[in-house]
């Protein structure tokens, strides 16, 4: 018993005593990161009244916005190489709050329906602001990438460079979910009180507390490395060919080839995307031994897997909102809880996730969430309703329950790339990999968007009094139910095929 409670005890305290004041520049990026959901219970419903987007719409958007993600290694690249008016690190930063703020301007413009906006449709504007925003993101979550190696004291033993490496990807974690506690509530709360567009300009003091680390505290400590032609010239190579590719998918297409090439971009770039961001792994990869190259690869692969599978949708949210009648402040309840929980579940774990292989915690992470996410499958059908037990019940109980397991995948994936970022390539080789791992979202997206394709869901979509799109759920059982065997079926295989089959 008395070990039970050290045990805890020091899951509390550890992460409180291995944080430093230089980890702050970092820690303040991933803080606003992870505060920028303020307005997204207030997006959502804007979204949903305000623009004509189907659910298969929305989440092929999603795809799109999670692009700039898989070409982080251009940003990388830059922010190791070229550095700007004398910084490598600052000025990046600064840049980023300043594509995230033009982005939020462009919401609220949209919100207040100002003239500034009405050079093109509602669902264009909204695409350029979602665009900027991802860009201002990606580029400050590269900085600060590069920083979370860069900030570890190299000058000691190998296992505590590890574990110190291991507890500051903990603390970028902790600090993301600690900004979501604070703005879970707040952002049903608020968006129930305030207008969209008041909503929207709360939301610019997301870029203001991203500066506030790299303003106070000196930074840039590192030296630019020499310019990687075959990274960098192949990233903005690839970059152009994904916004070609983006703007030829909404165009109209009389030439067949071409109209068949553009309706498949997106699983197109998917491809081309993993043979090139891979050969790019390689190319780092090569100075480092056959051994662990290849625990490198295997891991990767498993994180890339357990990453790609596809979700439900947007569609479930409608359904919750129209069907279940859960209302702005209660999503805020469950973000709330959820984002509280989370923090609780990964500052308890810490101990072990930093001391546990990758593949060992995605394969109970696996089994749990799967687990439970069965109780909102089993709201669909009616059976807690049937026992007297009321949806938003169900709903805040899975959320209590299923919380604390919501950002521990990331930190095995995150430790492993900070152990063996080489020396001058640091931001670089966090970019290659973090873009591996977005392309795996990517991935699933697409996947979603084919599993809503054959199983369609549908909110009520009404233009000028008429009903262009009516309400139709009933497919969202079966949707959920083969999601879910998929998100358990597809890593367990690919753990056991990879990481413990070869091993017994």
């Amino acid at each position: 018993m008395i070990n039970f409670k050290n045990a805890i005890k020091n899951s509390l305290l550890n992460p409180i005593k291995h944080f430093k004041l230089r980890y702050l520049p970092l820690l303040m990026i991933y803080f606003a990161y992870g505060a920028s959901g303020i307005s997204s219970v207030a997006e959502t419903f804007w979204v949903k009244e305000e623009l004509k987007l189907s659910a298969t719409a929305l989440v092929s958007l999603g795809v799109w916005l999670s692009l700039p993600w898989s070409v982080k290694m251009v940003f990388g690249q830059l922010v190791d190489s070229v550095p700007i008016l004398g910084s490598q690190r600052r000025a990046y930063v600064y840049i980023g709050a300043g594509l995230i703020t033009i982005g939020t301007i462009l919401l609220i413009g949209l919100a207040g329906n100002y003239d500034f906006v009405k050079f093109t449709s509602k669902e264009n504007v909204y695409i350029i602001s979602s665009l900027l925003s991802v860009i201002g993101f990606v580029l400050q979550d590269v900085v600060a990438d590069a920083m979370s190696t860069e900030v570890v004291d190299r000058n000691q033993s190998e296992e505590k460079v590890q574990e110190e490496l291991a507890y500051v990807q903990i603390l970028g974690r902790l600090a993301i979910s600690l900004a979501g506690v604070i703005v879970a509530g707040l952002s049903g709360w608020l968006a129930q009180i305030f207008s969209y567009e008041t909503m929207f300009k709360i939301s610019l003091l997301i870029p203001l507390i991203s500066i506030i680390g790299v303003t106070i505290i000196k930074i840039d400590v590192a030296k630019p490395s020499p310019i990687n032609c075959k990274i960098l010239c192949g990233g903005l190579i690839f970059a152009v060919f994904i916004v070609l590719m983006g703007y030829g998918s909404y165009q109209e297409w009389q030439n067949k080839i071409l109209k068949f090439i553009f309706k498949y971009s997106q699983e197109i770039i998917v491809v081309i995307s993993l043979i090139v961001i891979s050969y790019m792994i390689s190319l780092i990869l090569k100075d480092i031994d056959k051994k662990t190259r290849s625990f490198i690869i295997k891991t990767a692969i498993v994180i890339f897997v357990y990453r790609a599978m596809p979700s439900v949708g947007p569609g479930l949210q409608w359904w919750e909102i129209d069907v279940l009648g859960f209302d702005k402040a209660f999503f805020g309840t469950l973000s709330q809880i959820g984002a509280i929980l989370s923090i609780l579940g990964m500052w308890l774990f810490s101990d072990f996730i930093a001391k546990k292989p990758a593949h060992y915690t995605l394969l109970w992470l696996t089994i749990i969430t799967t687990i439970l996410f069965l109780p909102i499958i089993a709201l669909y059908y009616n059976i807690p309703q049937s026992l007297g037990i009321s949806p938003k019940t169900v709903a805040l109980i899975d959320t209590a329950i299923s919380s604390p397991f919501a950002q521990l995948s990331m930190i095995p994936l995150l430790t492993l790339i900070a152990i063996y970022a080489p020396e001058g390539k640091r931001a670089t080789w966090f970019a290659l990999m973090a873009s591996l791992m977005n392309l795996a979202l990517t991935t699933g997206g697409i996947f979603t968007k084919y599993l809503n394709e054959i199983f369609p869901v549908s909110r009520k979509i009404v233009e000028n009094g008429n009903i262009i799109t009516p309400m139709d759920y009933s497919n969202l059982g079966i949707l959920m139910i083969i999601v879910t065997i998929l998100n358990v079926t597809i890593p367990l295989v690919t753990i056991y095929y990879l990481m413990i089959r070869n091993k017994n």
